[in-house]
């Protein structure tokens, strides 16, 4: 597919995509839902790229659908002779879930509707003093969706996420990080600095204990914790047997920086 709307950068094993339709404050038009896809997908089988950001073009995240292609039924957001599971959108949130490399949400203005849950679908926000976050769907006449149901009571709270969701208020960056919707708020001429800095130091520490703690991390509220015992000795079984390891210890003997390759 020949993407338009859709940025791909990666170096220093960081992968950046950049939403980029900042004419349109980045909202989902054309064929950029499917474009998301095939850039997750893509650098979740490149062994070069151990972290992954994501952020928007210009003053905006990403505003969700556009709503002039949903009035005028130009949208090919959905289809009604497909499964919801294989829309688009529902494809990219299960990318970003099932990928076993982190995917930090760089927030640089408005998020709303998909744009917001979008960003609640990564594993860390982070967001500039000048995001905001809207649930706006009940405003439009729609339902949350991009997983907005799943996620937003997990990070907020059951009542939180109701009054989000009933109201459609907006929510600025500062309440955003009370109440546990995103993880940082900084500086808006220090996002992509900082969010940069936090990715890095991500990809320098070991791939394989990242991948694994990400899934088990996601099934928190499922287990127990014995558990989450059986888990961590499983894991640490099988890491025992990695290069990497071999090598933490050695560079920490060494007084010296690991250099991991995720073997």
């Amino acid at each position: 597919m020949n993407r338009e709307h859709v940025l791909l950068d990666v170096s220093d094993h960081v992968a950046l995509i950049t939403l980029n339709r900042p004419e349109r404050m980045n909202a989902f038009g054309g064929m950029m839902r499917q474009e998301i896809v095939e850039v997750l997908e893509g650098v979740s089988v490149d062994g070069d790229v151990r972290v992954v950001v994501i952020t928007g073009a210009g003053k905006a995240f990403c505003t969700g659908g556009d709503i002039e292609e949903f009035a005028s039924g130009s949208t090919q957001a959905l289809s009604p002779t497909i499964s919801s599971e294989r829309h688009a959108m529902c494809k990219a949130v299960l990318a970003i879930n099932r990928m076993e490399k982190p995917v930090i949400a760089s927030v640089n203005g408005i998020a709303a509707g998909g744009g917001c849950n979008l960003a609640l679908a990564c594993d860390i926000r982070m967001a500039s003093e000048k995001a905001r976050f809207s649930q706006i769907f009940t405003k439009r006449g729609v339902h949350p969706d991009w997983g907005g149901i799943y996620f937003l009571p997990r990070l907020v709270g059951y009542a939180k996420a109701c009054e989000l969701i009933f109201t459609a208020h907006t929510v600025g960056a500062d309440e955003a990080l009370r109440i546990g919707l995103v993880n940082r708020v900084v500086p808006q001429e220090d996002l992509q600095r900082e969010t940069m800095d936090l990715a890095r130091t991500i990809a320098r520490n070991a791939p394989l204990p990242i991948s694994f703690a990400k899934r088990g991390l996601q099934n928190f509220g499922k287990w127990d914790l014995p558990q989450a015992l059986d888990y961590e000795s499983y894991v640490l079984e099988v890491l025992m047997k990695s290069e990497d390891i071999v090598e933490g210890f050695g560079a920490f003997l060494e007084k010296r920086e690991p250099r991991f390759r995720g073997m």
